[in-house]
């Protein structure tokens, strides 16, 4: 499975779309099922990331210091040189803002790996990211758009997400790996659960794509109007990604993380708060699935970019190569 991962997660959105196209009425019950498969990715996600090893991470201070600026500095600024030239629709808006302005903490470490990033430090501050995304996001949403979104926007959409995909399944995760090192049963248990990683994700992609197919109709010309800022943003991502590497001084599998973790959003975490709001507000959500299917084919280019973009040899590097957590060597 994880050799041949991109091809899974590519033949699960095309299943997704073809069953939101076939069948549209499936999409109300799919959504329901987001967030509790969407919580088990996340699960097996944290599974992988030893409490020990986030402590560590938050001493790793470039690496951390690093994300951070990228995502909720660079990024910020990226999206603000954009703001004005996105659709006036408020919807519109929303839903580019939510997606854009947090970044991905799932598969961007599939596809850091393949491309010689260092997964485990990006694993390792996947829990600081995604706490910190909840905080910043609705004080970024004041800043471009002011007090409106706070009389949209509900408080308790976000404690819920916070909750679901966050708190549980870092809780369940560390209690496994407390179970696992204490006892062989726990060990086959944890071990099994991080073999679901792959099919986990395909999962999750065909049932975000299936239930959103159907609300496509209803705004094509939204959908069509967001496409090219979403190419842009990778593209500009992938160059600031490496000048932030270059000025926290990274090696070449740290930077390459750098760059990844720039252009990835989170919109599979985002999508149950797009959901949630009004109804008058619901092209938001088809706004942040349009984000995942440029995305994703725009991972599948960065995995043969990034290496030559942030080559191995470069005269920041200086420590070795990490193995990839799903793979990704092997797939090099």
């Amino acid at each position: 499975m994880e050799h041949h991962q991109v091809a899974a997660y590519l033949a699960a959105m095309a299943v997704g779309a073809l069953l939101g196209w076939v069948a549209p009425g499936l999409g109300p019950g799919l959504e329901h099922a987001i967030n509790p498969v969407l919580g088990a990715l996340l699960f097996v996600t944290f599974l992988q990331v030893p409490a020990a090893e986030l402590v560590r991470s938050l001493r790793d201070g470039r690496f951390l210091s690093a994300a951070v600026v990228v995502n909720f500095v660079v990024v910020p600024l990226v999206v603000a040189a954009m703001f004005a030239l996105l659709p006036s629709d408020q919807a519109v808006r929303l839903g580019v803002l939510l997606v854009l302005l947090c970044p991905c903490v799932d598969y961007v470490i599939v596809f850091s790996g393949l491309a010689g990033g260092s997964s485990r430090r990006l694993l390792a501050v996947t829990p600081v990211l995604l706490v910190a995304q909840l905080l910043l996001l609705p004080g970024f949403l004041y800043l471009f758009m002011g007090s409106e979104p706070a009389d949209i926007v509900e408080v308790g959409p976000f404690l819920e997400a916070f909750v679901v995909l966050i708190v549980i399944p870092l809780a369940l995760a560390w209690a496994l790996q407390a179970w696992a090192a204490r006892s062989p049963a726990g060990q086959r248990v944890s071990d099994g659960a991080t073999t679901a990683m792959v099919p986990l994700m395909a999962a999750t992609l065909l049932v975000v794509v299936a239930s959103q197919v159907p609300k496509l109709g209803n705004s094509p010309g939204d959908v069509a109007a967001v496409i090219p800022f979403y190419v842009a943003f990778l593209i500009v991502m992938a160059f600031a990604g490496k000048a932030v590497a270059h000025l926290f001084r990274l090696d070449a599998s740290s930077g390459r993380a750098i760059v990844f973790t720039g252009a990835t959003r989170n919109s599979l975490v985002v999508l149950p708060l797009a959901l949630a709001l009004p109804e008058s507000l619901a092209v938001a959500g088809v706004v942040v699935v349009t984000q995942t299917l440029v995305e994703v084919l725009g991972m599948v280019t960065y995995v043969r970019l990034v290496p030559r973009l942030v080559p191995a040899d470069d005269k920041r590097s200086a420590v070795p190569h990490e193995s990839s957590l799903h793979g990704g060597d092997a797939l090099l």
